[in-house]
Order: structure tokens, then C-alpha cells, then sequence
């Protein structure tokens, strides 16, 4: 009884190493996988994660400088009178063409002062307009 047989030491000593083997490679994946390998790369994913950023910023910049490109203003005003039915009217004597926006709006707030029962509309051409574009109404 106290002695054991020759097969059961054999498979005894089969499975401590199976296992030992077994332990020591599984710790050996794990420290590769665990900390070897993600350490190598963690350098460049950072790396690579900056530039990402950097190409998500530099594609906003862009696509905003693009977008905010400025219009193209008109070249002339026009100031169009209106009675108090909605038909338009012209006043003798009176100047209706402007080279800028402000002038002709300065304009527009005299007229309506000295002509208070007509409405004033500022106006303008613009290239892909079919119709003149009212600016400011008064």
C-alpha cells in the first residue's frame, strides 16, 4: 500500500510537467499579449490617434474657409418707391441709384422722412437672381 507502482508515478509526473509547461506558456501569451505587444505600439497608435485629430482639424478648417468664402456684394443699389396701394411710383427729382449699400440706405431713411405716406425699398441685382432682392424695406 505505501508503495505506489511505476504507471502512477509516470502519469504523476506526465501531468507535472504537462502542467508546468502549460502554466509557464500561458503566462508567457499573456505577458506578450498583456504587456509586450501593446506597450510596443501604444507609442505609435498614440502617435497615429494625434494625427487623426490633426487631419479632423485641418478638414473642418477647410471645408469652413469654403463655406465662409465671401459673397460677391452688388455693384448697385436701387431705391424703388412704393404708394400706399403697393404699386410702384416714381418721385421727380429724386436719386435712385447708389454705388454702396450704406449711402443708399441713408438715403432711403431721408425719403422716408420727407415722404412719409410712401414705403421704400431698398433693392439690388444679384447674379443668380432672376428678381431683384430687396435688402431693407421701409
Amino acid at each position: 500500500m505505501g508503495m505506489e507502482s511505476g504507471a502512477d508515478k509516470y502519469s504523476l509526473r506526465t501531468f507535472l510537467i504537462i502542467g508546468t509547461t502549460v502554466a509557464g506558456f500561458s503566462s508567457f501569451v499573456y505577458r506578450l499579449f498583456g504587456d509586450t505587444i501593446p506597450s510596443i505600439f501604444w507609442v505609435h497608435l498614440k502617435e497615429i490617434g494625434a494625427a487623426m485629430i490633426m487631419l479632423a482639424v485641418f478638414v473642418f478648417a477647410i471645408a469652413w474657409l469654403l463655406k465662409a468664402k465671401p459673397h460677391k456684394k452688388p455693384k448697385k443699389y436701387f431705391i424703388k418707391v412704393f404708394d400706399v396701394f403697393g404699386t410702384e411710383f416714381k418721385i421727380e427729382g429724386m436719386r435712385d441709384e447708389f454705388k454702396t449699400h450704406d449711402v443708399a440706405w441713408s438715403f432711403m431713411k431721408q425719403y422716408k422722412k420727407s415722404y412719409p405716406l410712401y414705403n421704400f425699398a431698398l433693392v439690388s441685382d444679384l447674379p443668380n437672381s432672376e428678381k431683384m432682392t430687396i435688402f431693407k424695406y421701409l
